[in-house]
């Protein structure tokens, strides 16, 4: 679980470096949804190789629709906030808040009720990534609007509904079968927004179909694929935790990938946002550890 847990993490901080990479070479949306068709067409032949049962199509619906959430919504939101003027930075901390998001609605919906010292490797973790970001805060130009940041936050709020809720009856379906139409959901979703900003850039190259390939196998295929897997696995706000993680991990591939600057600040808030991922984890296992004493 810890292996697949650190392999997740490394895995979905990557998604920050194509998001950059691409910039100049692909639409957004255009992109994202061709990434998503691929990672359908992915999980939908592995699903039929393996002979797995499908659901009714009264179910299919639901699936399409929590895709869209997950996958659509969380990442046409945030591309599309950050192109109206709202830093990366700031999105990414957007972003941070969504393990306390996640925390609060699994009280709700799942009735998770996390022990005191979770919450206090919560703030741990979101002061970790503030102190990541801060560097980029200080030097980020804030003129965008109180609707760009309602966007962004409604971006991260959708990931939190989608992690959630993979945790209903969504957890009783194929693994591989649940991917393939919540990936097609999503890319419903982006390719209706990509119309509707009347989206064309597609330069073709090495570096396009180079981070294609790696968003729709390794991020949306592998990354996503552990997400669902660590989520029915374990307790849906323990895994959104490890989201603390990936803007430390995203700024050091960035130092490596795009010679970004890498600070002592920055290496400091990864020893926090590991801290408090540690902190969370340990919380848990205590918990289950007297549980089962």
């Amino acid at each position: 679980m810890l292996g697949l847990s650190a392999l997740f993490v490394l895995i979905w901080s990557t998604g920050f470096i194509v998001g950059r990479a691409i910039v100049d070479v692909a639409s957004p949306n255009l992109f994202l949804t061709a990434r998503f068709l691929l990672a359908a067409l992915l999980f939908g032949l592995l699903a039929l190789q393996a002979k797995a049962k499908w659901p009714s199509k009264q179910e299919i619906p639901r699936l399409l629709g929590v895709g869209a959430l997950l996958n659509g919504l969380y990442l046409a939101g945030g591309y599309w906030a950050v192109s109206k003027g709202l830093s990366p930075a700031i999105m990414a901390l957007l972003g941070a808040l969504q393990p306390l998001f996640t925390t609060l609605l699994a009280i709700f919906v799942l009735n998770e009720k996390p022990a005191r010292l979770f919450w206090l490797g919560l703030l741990a973790g979101i002061a970790g990534v503030v102190l990541v970001l801060l560097p980029a805060l200080n030097v980020a130009t804030h003129h965008f609007s109180i609707w760009v940041v309602a966007v962004g936050m409604i971006a991260v709020l959708s990931l939190t509904v989608g992690t959630v809720l993979q945790k209903t009856r969504i957890a009783q379906l194929d693994l591989r079968v649940s991917s393939a139409i919540q990936n097609l959901g999503g890319a419903m979703f982006t390719g209706v927004v990509a119309v509707w900003l009347n989206e064309s850039r597609w330069e073709q190259g090495t570096l396009l179909y180079g981070a294609l390939a790696w968003a729709a196998l390794v991020l949306s295929g592998a990354g996503t694929g552990l997400l669902l897997w660590l989520v029915r696995k374990g307790k849906v706000a323990q895994v959104a935790t490890l989201m603390y993680l990936a803007p430390p991990l995203a700024a050091i591939e960035a130092y490596y990938w795009f010679d970004a600057r890498l600070t002592a600040i920055q290496l400091v808030g990864f020893a926090f946002a590991a801290l408090g991922v540690w902190v969370c984890h340990l919380s848990e296992s205590r918990k289950h550890g007297k549980a089962g004493g």
